[in-house]
């Protein structure tokens, strides 16, 4: 289950990075798999509502479409909504990019991190077993011209880092990806925050170096 805020929803006209997670799945996972989530649609800019079905590629099939993603949408919003739609979609695996919009509009790092905690207590509530690779936040335009912000995003990083070690369990693993590798705002956004196609195969590629490298799912990332 992709579990996100705007930067994985997508916008109307976008693959989004869940597409090219989905494609690299296809070609390197070797075995049957589904991905789940109670969503399916994209951010609507000319109505602001999430109720888009214009993918870049119509070839996207509906059943690979599913997420819990949200424009707008932080831990605070999705700690609430994780255990019921980890328990009714039987989701095993979490790909978790969130934390920006929080930082940005509602809470400081560690009020962010209380959320996080509640997020994977949920997640095991809906799921004893559940495993989950977290993406740190990634310094957008804002933080490139308010210093400020960006130190919370720095404090925020750090304690996620410290909080995947301290809630990672055995038969119920976290991971930390690395922030994708490379990331070049002016290449890989389209407004200083929201992925190009090539930011999206950057997002795709730092969910998937983790779990090939932690859990020998698929192989290593190569753009398609």
């Amino acid at each position: 289950m992709f579990v996100g805020d705007s930067m994985t929803i997508g916008s109307a006209g976008d693959f989004t990075w869940r597409y090219r997670m989905w494609q690299h799945l296809c070609t390197t996972y070797g075995a049957p798999f589904r991905i789940v989530g109670p969503r399916c649609r994209l951010h609507d800019p000319a109505t602001g509502s999430p109720d888009a079905l214009a993918y870049a590629d119509p070839g996207f099939p509906e059943r690979a479409r599913a997420h819990l993603a949200g424009w707008g949408e932080g831990w605070l919003h999705m700690a609430p909504l994780i255990a019921d739609a980890v328990r009714e979609t039987r989701a095993d695996t979490l790909l978790v990019s969130l934390g920006l919009i929080d930082l940005g509009f509602y809470t400081g790092p560690e009020q962010t991190i209380d959320n996080v905690r509640a997020f994977i207590a949920g997640a095991r509530e809906g799921n004893p077993r559940v495993r989950a690779v977290l993406l740190p936040v990634i310094h957008n335009i804002r933080a490139a011209t308010d210093p400020a912000f960006a130190a919370q995003v720095d404090r925020f990083n750090e304690l996620l880092g410290k909080a995947v070690a301290d809630l990672d369990a055995p038969g119920s693993s976290l991971l930390l990806a690395s922030a994708p590798r490379d990331w070049d705002r002016d290449r890989d956004t389209y407004d200083g925050t929201h992925p190009t196609p090539s930011g999206e195969h950057r997002l795709a590629a730092a969910f998937a170096e983790a779990m090939h490298q932690a859990w020998e799912v698929g192989e290593a990332y190569a753009e398609r």
